[in-house]
């Protein structure tokens, strides 16, 4: 009797056991699951005044209006660099892209950029449950300097954090025009391998200077090299025809894949760096946005990404996701019209300032280079409101770090996720912003610009550079339009700039070539 009482008591104290283990492991996973998806909308090249709520006026953004409406909209957000790949490298190493040589606009066969090693956005992250992926624009490189397009691609976003990763190697000006998921280019035919090519053309492949017949837009010299989709394009390829994307469908097919990655990732926290295309050149708008702006296609595919996001949202609420997703919307660098291919843009602009207030533009050290819509948004957590506090992208690292509870680490990225949250307006006290390996310095409502050999405009962008032979200074909140330079009637302000700059940078700043864009 006793016996069977004792195993009677055994039996039931390991069943106990068990099942408050299984309360446990459960009370975990959903302690885990409170925890906040984050998703990063990142659009390519659009400007500060090309959204309705930053002051666009000639067409409407209501979905980008609606995360700015509802969220915080900064006035004073920053891509830390002009142009793509730099501000993409800062984006999820929380480091100043100056301080990598190699973090430069790159070539679509470019190696990986980024350490394995490295900490990134993506590794803290998934160090805390989270599950990770990109889907868009990748241009960060892919392998080692020695690809194999026909193989398995490594390292690229999968060796630096991200679990599931659908990209374009570069831009979709560059070739290989291709998808690659999770390292493998898809939808390829091992029996037409993939060969390519940024020095010389394959014999006999056709290229848009040679072959004008075969083209349904036209491109300048440097975009002129092998066609697909009747879009001459940066390189030659041969090879692969079944895996070429066709441009018209690429928003389309880049937002099913984001919007599959949320529903099947819907259950676990999760991050997913969605980044946009759009308005990129080749411009190449869905039928469906064709002639929507009244600006030709820059504007429509405007339009069409504005309605990608509205999809994304869709996607959100319809899985109840919504008020558990924090979004950050932003852009990689400010606005270029006239980018190598011939489509109106100047042309049909109209009224419309895609710079809005600011000057410059894309490649351009001056503020339309960097400052860019910048916007983050929770519903049912963050308040709608204006916020005019100094953040920058690469901040977002250790900001979220802090989110999720993580370990912040030593990087050039300051955490500002109270005022991301809208709790306080305290932003970062000065920035190094940068534009084709030139660096300038803001601190405050002053922007410092030093003296840097080069055109003051870059004629055939038709883009201020920001180039002067003497020191640039400016007081941004009485002259947004950086119209008069301080930097003589304020010796003393200027000095102040300088030495804040130089400890930071250091003084060999101007020690740079002149400016590539491309």
């Amino acid at each position: 009797m006793k016996k069977s009482m004792y195993l009677v008591l055994v039996i039931f104290t390991v069943f106990t056991s068990c099942k408050n283990k299984e309360k446990a492991n459960n009370a975990t996973t959903q302690e885990v699951n409170k925890q906040p998806n984050i998703i990063f909308i990142y659009a390519d090249d659009l400007g500060y005044g090309d959204v309705s709520a930053y002051g666009a006026t000639e067409f409407s953004t209501p979905n980008m209006d609606k995360l700015a409406n509802g969220g915080v909209k900064f006035t004073n957000g920053y891509a830390t660099s002009a142009t793509c790949s730099p501000s993409r490298y800062a984006l999820l190493t929380g480091m100043y892209p100056w301080r990598n040589k190699k973090a430069k606009i790159l070539e679509g066969s470019a190696p990986l950029i980024i350490d394995t090693e490295q900490k990134t956005l993506p590794k803290i992250l998934k160090s805390q449950g989270y599950k990770t992926g990109i889907v868009g624009k990748w241009h960060l490189g892919l392998g080692d300097g020695d690809v194999n397009w026909n193989g398995h691609i490594s390292p690229g976003p999968n060796e630096v954090g991200f679990d599931y990763s659908y990209i374009m190697a570069a831009t979709q000006d560059r070739v290989p025009t291709v998808y690659i998921k999770n390292g493998f280019v898809e939808n390829l035919d091992p029996n037409d391998p993939i060969e390519v090519s940024y020095s010389k053309n394959f014999e006999g492949e056709p290229t848009g200077t040679k072959n004008p017949e075969l083209l349904k837009m036209i491109g300048d010299p440097q975009h002129s090299n092998s066609i697909n989709n009747g879009v001459p394009r940066i390189g030659y390829m041969k090879g692969g025809t079944s895996a070429k994307w066709i441009d018209e469908d690429m928003a389309d097919t880049f937002l099913v894949k984001a919007q599959n990655y949320i529903k099947e990732q819907k259950n676990n926290p999760f991050f997913l760096y969605y980044a946009l295309q759009q308005p990129h050149v080749p411009r190449t708008p869905h039928s469906r946005f064709v002639g929507t702006s009244g600006m030709g296609p820059r504007g429509d595919v405007i339009i069409e990404a504005d309605w990608c996001i509205g999809e994304l949202l869709k996607t959100l609420e319809t899985e109840g996701l919504l008020e558990n997703t924090l979004i950050v919307l932003s852009s990689d660098n400010g606005p270029v019209l006239d980018d190598g291919y011939a489509d109106n843009a100047v042309e049909k602009l109209g009224k419309h300032k895609p710079w809005g207030e600011l000057r410059g533009g894309k490649y351009s050290l001056l503020e339309a280079g960097t400052r860019v819509p910048f916007v983050t948004y929770w519903k049912g957590t963050i308040e709608p409101q204006v916020s005019n506090a100094l953040v920058s992208q690469v901040d977002l690292l250790a900001s979220l770090s802090e989110l999720v509870d993580a370990d912040v680490p030593n990087t050039d990225s300051q955490n500002l996720m109270d005022v991301f949250l809208g709790k306080t307006n305290n932003g970062r006290e000065n920035l190094i912003i940068e534009a084709t390996s030139r660096t300038a310095f803001r601190q405050g409502n002053w922007v410092l610009i030093p003296p840097y050999k080069g055109p003051a405009v870059n004629k055939i962008k038709k883009i201020e550079t920001g180039n002067s032979k003497e020191f640039q200074l400016y007081n941004l909140k009485e002259d947004i339009g950086q119209e008069t330079n301080l930097a003589k009637t304020n010796p003393t302000k200027l000095q102040e700039m300088i030495n804040k700059f130089e400890a930071i940078r250091g003084t060999s700043y101007n020690d740079t070539q002149e400016p590539v864009f491309k």
